[in-house]
This record gives structure tokens, sequence and C-alpha cells, in this order.
């Protein structure tokens, strides 16, 4: 098969985590760029990395990387790159998105439109017509300049990967659920550790963490765009990664998994999420204050993603709650806790200073992973594992 440079966008500050997925799915890792792993694979690394991959937001096959300082230079060299070594005379395209950063080229419509007319002028010579019917699959290309260097790419995934198909019921200010996974996989949490997360909202962070333990491939069960693309990637391909996810789903899992919220709406949506994802049996939802929150078990995890107060008149009801979070934390004999947050007096709140802290981007909001840690648990014969 032939092999092409294959790009992952993640969220920023996330990228070292996406990097360990990839290389463990057995893909060699190019190179990293700010929110984005660059990686080399062939068509069935393309549906593998679809199916697999919990912290990746699409997977894009590059076409080419041109630098363009003008729009007429941006048409000459888009319309040089081989587009029919991807898209059929039949292929229905058009650059769906279009961002730019420190470039003169700042408009994303004209970007859009230059380059969807720089590619019909490539294939009409290439394939000697004149129109195109575009009444075949779609190619959907996404195109990223910094700095007038303009990176493109075509966008095997269509709707983005956080969007799994389990979450139905919506809360305010939802953690999407590759930054949860993303949050997840940078804890030593494994499935026979506790976890309880007392802002469980719509229960992402709990139902990401049944999916891991019980090793569900998060792809395993919805479509992609490049599903379409029988002229890149055979139906095979497709068939053997979701076979393989199958195959790896450990369907008898025993796990303590814990959701609470104040709100009863929210343990309602939690609830019916889990559900959807097939995780419902492995995890308990319950609607209670975090100041109730109490587990007899040892080495426990608590993760959370609190209410940040965006408005100035929330912030004394906001220190009060982190002040809270920070009793009951330190209720929890030898548990870690790990909260992502845009608080700014969160550690003060709390009590104590985080002991290793990373700057996340939730959305468009600059907040906060805090990792208080606790200790390790001891091995059988008394000493801390490794």
């Amino acid at each position: 098969m032939e092999k092409w440079e294959l790009i992952a966008p993640c969220h920023f500050g996330l990228e070292a985590v996406l990097k360990r997925e990839i290389t463990e799915l057995g893909y060699q890792v190019s190179r990293v760029r700010d929110g984005r792993v660059f990686f080399w694979g062939d068509a069935r690394a393309v549906a593998d990395a679809n199916v697999f991959l919990r912290t990746a937001e699409r997977i894009l096959v590059k076409v080419g990387c041109i630098h363009a300082e003008s729009f007429d230079e941006l048409f000459e060299k888009t319309k040089k790159l081989r587009w029919e070594e991807f898209i059929p005379k039949d292929g229905r395209f058009w650059v769906s998105k279009a961002n730019s950063v420190k470039s003169k080229l700042h408009s994303p419509s004209d970007i859009q439109s230059i380059m969807k007319k720089a590619i019909v002028d490539r294939l009409r010579r290439v394939y000697g017509i004149r129109w195109f019917p575009e009444d075949g699959a779609a190619y959907p290309i996404r195109v990223s300049i910094l700095e007038d260097e303009v990176m493109i790419g075509l966008d095997t995934t269509g709707i983005s990967l956080h969007k799994r198909g389990y979450r139905k019921q919506t809360v305010k200010a939802p953690v999407s659920e590759t930054l949860a996974a993303a949050l997840l996989m940078l804890t030593p949490w494994k499935s026979d550790r506790i976890l309880v997360d007392p802002f469980c909202g719509g229960g992402t962070f709990p139902i990401e963490a049944a999916m891991i333990a019980a090793n569900q491939a998060p792809g395993r069960k919805r479509p992609f765009q490049a599903q379409e693309w029988k002229n890149l990637i055979t139906r095979k391909c497709w068939e053997d990664a979701r076979e393989e996810a199958d195959d790896l789903l450990e369907r008898q899992v025993h796990v303590d998994i814990q959701g609470y919220d104040l709100d009863g709406q929210c343990i309602q949506y939690s609830r019916e999420n889990a559900r959807l994802a097939g995780v419902e049996s492995m995890i308990h939802f319950q609607q209670r204050p975090v100041s109730q929150m109490s587990h007899g078990g040892k080495y426990g995890f608590m993760i959370c993603n609190p209410p940040y107060g965006e408005r100035l008149d929330e912030q004394d009801d906001l220190e009060a709650l982190y002040r809270e979070i920070g009793q009951v934390y330190r209720k929890l004999d030898s548990w870690s806790l790990y909260m992502l947050t845009a608080f700014k007096d969160a550690e003060r709140a709390i009590g104590r200073k985080a002991d290793k802290n990373r700057k996340v981007y939730n959305g468009m909001l600059k907040a906060y992973y805090y990792q208080f840690l606790g200790p390790a648990p001891r091995s059988r014969n008394g000493s801390a594992p490794e």
C-alpha cells in the first residue's frame, strides 16, 4: 500500500499524549507541531487512526505544504500539487475549512475560493474535461496557514472524532470527549484503581474512563468520511480495523468508577450517555454535592472540571466551592486530585500547591490542569511500585 504523511490535530498542550497513542498503535511519528502530530501510514493506518485514537480531533491525509505570500502564489502552487492522486473525476471537493495565523493571506473565504479554482484548473488539464459532475464521493479539504506556510490535507474523518456518538444529552460548558480522554491518560489511573468525578455534568470523564478500562475503541461504531473513498481506501481496511476493535473489547470488567453532580438533570443525562456508550453497568452515578463526597478506599483518583466562574459576581461563590473541594480532598487518605479549571485562585483555595500544572485550552478558553499527587500504592511485598 502507498504511504502518506498523515496529520492528527489535537488540543494544544496535549501533543505528547497523542504522540504516545500513535506510537502504541504501531505507526511512526514524523514530527510534532503545536496542536498537530504528523505520522506515516497507509490506507489501513487511516482506518486504524480514526477507529482507535482517543485524543485526536480528526485525521488528514497531507496533500502538500507550500509557501505563499500572495493569492497569486497560493493559486499557482496549489495547482502544482498532484490532486489527481487523491480526487477522481467524479469526486466532490471543496475547501471545507481554512484558518490563517500571522500570514499575509488572512481571508478564509478568499483562501477557500482561490484554492478551489486552482484544484479545478489542475484536474481539468489532467483529466481532459471541462466540467466536473461532482456526483461521486466527497473529498473535503482543510487548510491551515501559519506565517505563510500553507498546510493542505484531505479530511478522512468528517464529523470530528470527539463525537463518539454517545453524548446525546449535553450540559453547560462540557469537557469534550477527546480532551477528557487525554487528561485521563495523563494520570497513572488504571482500571483497578478508584475514580470519582464529583462534578460529572454529562458524565464525560467517567464514560471515557470506562471505555479505556474496557479497551473500547472510541470510533468502533461511527462512520467516517473516507469510507466513501474507494479509490484510496478499501472497504476491507475499515472492516479489519473494526474487527480488531471488537476482538480487543473487554466485555467483563470490574471497576469502581463514580460520577456525582448536584444537578439531578445532569445525573439523568450522564446515565443516558453511559447507556448509549455501552458502559452504563460500569459506572455509578448519584446526585450529591461535592461536600458529601467520601470513599473508604485508598489510592483513588478524583478528576473533575468544576465551575470556572466567568462572571465577577460568581467569584465569592467559587472561592467557597474550591475551599470545599480542598476540604473533601484532604479527607481522602492517599488519593490524587486532577482538576481542570480556569479559576486563577484554585491552588490557594484548595490549600495546597499542585505538584504538576499544565496549560490546556478547553475550546478557546485557557485553563490549567492541576495535579495534586497522592502516594503510589504499595505492592504485595510492601514496596512502592517502580
